[in-house]
């Protein structure tokens, strides 16, 4: 048998309150037409009013439940007190022509009690109580009214006032109960939305790494090879010229090929192939575009250990850690030779990017955590690398190349 909770047990005293207010009702109604009670006005005249009173009180309640339920926008609330006080002066009218009538202030000291604040509710209680003892004491026979016309509908009242106190605690605890409910929903929303942001903000920063390490070096390599080819046909090289324009188009075509990748899947071309294969191309193809750029750079690639299955985010590392780092020598240090060196350890595997070029100041890591640094491209692969509980160091002095190292433990170690 399943719990019974507190709102069903609401509804439940909800039901059983129209309920009674109908059957007192019909009962009165009952006992003026077949004479059993005779009715000042006439029997007609209770009849009307009770279809009146009847009428009044069944368009209150409907409305109020569709509101609960979120059948209507209209909120009864403004209504209330006339909706209340038309209750009452019809069954104050009613009782007075006809004391069957009194029992029907039971459900009322129920409405009064949920309706209102504890001092008008026990007010209106004592207003309605000395209807019922006035209607008894006018239709009593002479000399007939006693003490109990009086202590019968007092201890009623009082009756109904405990009970009535004991439904609006559970009342007003349910109330309190789906307004924390309301709350925790509209937090787990807000916090639902907070994750989302934060989640779009963690892609649009991986990204711009990715572009920075992938399409911004490809566009930067085009613009400068452009000036070269420009430079070569002025001074009438046109081999040369035609050389840089291979050199463009490889270059053009390969960025087109990773921003077809971004649109399908946001991963990475080279990682079609192993990583070893990946780091040699991109080795190559440094060595080409800086040779067509005039310069005399050689690039080497080296692998030490056994490569075990990396996982792809720490493939993807590694190669964009390679395209940003010989990109930054090609624009940058003025090199002679950069060697690339993939190496296992027991623990980890890291990549080693050093060249002969002019070096620069390298005072402290902390510039690896500004984003204001002038490096942008150590800054993001320093964060990439934390992703995964890595770490990125350089080595790096003017004059005296420099050499950067990035770390990434293998899983399970």
């Amino acid at each position: 048998m399943g719990e019974v909770s507190t709102p069903d047990i609401l509804r439940g005293l909800r039901i059983s309150l129209h309920v009674s207010f109908a059957a007192l009702l019909l009962i009165g109604v009952l006992r003026v037409v077949v004479g059993i009670r005779s009715a000042f006005g006439g029997e007609w005249l209770v009849v009307s009013l009770s279809i009146l009173l009847a009428c009044i009180y069944v368009i209150g309640t409907v409305w109020e439940s569709r509101f609960a339920q979120g059948q209507t926008s209209r909120n009864p609330r403004r209504f209330v007190l006339p909706w209340l006080g038309a209750v009452t002066l019809v069954w104050a009218v009613m009782t007075l022509a006809s004391p069957d009538f009194s029992w029907v202030a039971f459900p009322l000291f129920f409405l009064y009690l949920v309706v209102l604040p504890t001092g008008p509710a026990i007010a209106s209680i004592v207003g309605l109580t000395a209807v019922v003892i006035l209607a008894q004491f006018m239709h009593a026979p002479s000399g007939d009214f006693h003490l109990a016309m009086v202590i019968g509908p007092s201890l009623g009242a009082a009756f109904a006032v405990v009970v009535g106190f004991a439904y609006r605690a559970v009342y007003r605890d349910n109330e309190r109960h789906q307004r924390t409910i309301r709350q925790l929903q509209a937090a787990r929303l807000e916090l639902a939305e907070q994750e989302q942001e934060v989640g779009r903000a963690g892609e649009r920063e991986r990204l711009a790494r990715e572009i920075h390490d992938t399409l911004a070096q490809g566009l930067s390599s085009i613009v400068l090879m452009t000036r070269a080819a420009r430079q070569e046909l002025e001074n009438q090289h046109p081999d040369r010229a035609l050389e840089r324009i291979d050199v463009i188009e490889e270059t053009a075509a390969e960025n087109m090929a990773e921003a077809r990748r971004f649109v399908r899947d946001l991963s990475s071309p080279a990682l079609d192939s192993d990583l070893l294969t990946a780091l040699r191309e991109v080795c190559t193809r440094t060595a080409e575009r800086a040779h067509a750029e005039g310069q005399e750079l050689q690039c080497k690639f080296r692998n030490e250990g056994e490569l075990p299955d990396l996982p792809l985010n720490h493939r993807a590392v590694f190669l964009r850690a390679a395209q940003s780092l010989l990109g930054n020598v090609v624009a940058h240090a003025r090199a002679h030779t950069a060697v690339v060196t993939l190496q296992v350890w027991p623990d980890a595997v890291s990549l080693d990017v050093v060249d002969d070029g002019i070096g620069f100041a390298n005072d402290d890591d902390a510039q690896l955590e500004r984003q204001d640094a002038p490096s942008y491209g150590l800054a993001k692969l320093a964060a990439r690398a934390r992703e995964l509980n890595g770490a990125l160091t350089v080595e790096s002095a003017p004059g005296k190349g420099t050499a950067v190292n990035i770390r990434l433990p293998l899983e399970g170690q």
